[in-house]
């Protein structure tokens, strides 16, 4: 059931939380203009002083209640993996969480004379649902559009920079890297590059040039979005941080708390297999590349 699938990158990244909490704060602001003037109940207002201070009060705690949350929500990924489930849970908490504010100010210091209590939560929680779920739902939207852009690719390219030479008329595989414009920033050969590093929202892509010397590039993406278009062409995840080119593997090491790749150049530190990939590398080299056999110490 996809409720249980992590939930993408691109919803927690830090950028895209700030951007969802102010597109959230500016829809809300333009909903309650929309909605005060056909409301009989709406104490919401700017020329009395004491509604004024109410409704400062009120939206200043709504958007402080998001910061808060977007900004835990964004260090707890870094140490748990939150599922679709789990999201929607936390923003139903976000929702409910500004409604009880809500209807406390509203029973306790506006004092409605012909609503309940419930009456007033269960229209603040409707009201503060469309506000906050119709942006959460745009921004999720936008951000998946974009994350579609920002792409690496294998394909075939003519007269593009590369990093050795191209002859005229001659069509090589190319390691693409482009960036959320779609502008090509990188094109490489397969067999120059050695592995990909994660960096937050970005990744260091370690090749060599037409001299032989190790380099780095870095690029807004995800190293999700790299494992997801290489598939089957010789880049293995091997760690939570890193991608490895399995061509470039001199060494598989057994150590006492886990396995190690050797690469084939002395500039690159090795690189450890976690427990999570242990059986997609293994995997590679026992059945996709069986000439490539393991070496156990």
């Amino acid at each position: 059931m996809f409720l249980k699938d992590k939930i993408p990158e691109y919803l927690l990244g830090k950028y895209q939380l700030i951007g969802t909490v102010t597109f959230s704060v500016l829809f809300a602001v333009v909903f309650l203009n929309i909605y005060i003037p056909f409301s009989e109940t709406a104490w919401f207002g700017l020329g009395d002083s004491v509604m004024f201070l109410l409704t400062v009060i009120v939206i200043t705690v709504s958007i402080l209640t998001l910061i808060a949350s977007r900004l835990l929500m964004y260090k707890i990924k870094k140490y748990f993996e939150i599922n679709y489930l789990e999201y929607i849970i936390w923003c139903i908490l976000e929702i409910l969480t500004i409604s009880v504010f809500y209807t406390g100010i509203t029973t306790g210091i506006a004092q409605p004379q012909t609503e309940t209590t419930l009456t007033v939560f269960g229209r603040a929680f409707l009201y503060v649902t469309i506000a906050l779920g119709i942006p959460y739902i745009i921004s999720g939207m936008y951000f998946a559009i974009i994350d579609k852009n920002n792409t690496i690719r294998l394909l075939n390219y003519e007269n593009v920079v590369t990093d050795e030479p191209v002859k005229a008329g001659t069509q090589m595989n190319k390691i693409t890297l482009f960036d959320n414009s779609g502008a090509l920033k990188l094109s490489l050969n397969p067999d120059s590059l050695y592995y990909i590093e994660s960096d937050d929202n970005y990744i260091k892509v370690w090749y060599t040039d037409n001299k032989g010397e190790l380099k780095q590039y870095m690029l807004r993406c995800r190293l999700k979005t790299v494992e997801e278009n290489f598939r089957g062409v010789g880049l293995v995840r091997c760690n939570r941080k890193y991608i490895v080119n399995i061509h470039k593997v001199a060494t598989l090491r057994k150590e006492s708390d886990g396995y190690v790749l050797d690469l084939d150049n002395e500039a690159i530190q090795p690189l450890p297999v976690t427990k999570t990939y242990t059986d997609n590398v293994l995997s590679y080299f026992t059945e996709v590349q069986p000439l490539l056999d393991p070496i156990e110490e």
